[in-house]
């Protein structure tokens, strides 16, 4: 994924289901000068992750 679409995803009012690895997960920053991505597993809330964007795959509808 790249960081635009990942920002769009974050500002976006709707629920978009986005996975890291085949883990649901939920964006919660996105730093694009190192393609990183701040997120949490949707089933564990405070085990925040730093990621590579890379491995964010939308889900589709």
């Amino acid at each position: 994924m790249n960081s635009q679409r990942a920002q769009e995803i974050i500002n976006s009012q709707q629920m978009i289901n986005v996975n890291y690895h085949g883990v649901p997960v939920y964006i919660q920053n996105v730093n694009p000068n190192d393609e990183t991505a701040t997120v949490f597993p949707l089933d564990e809330m405070k085990n925040e992750q730093e990621v590579d964007l890379e491995g964010l795959i939308e889900e589709g509808p």
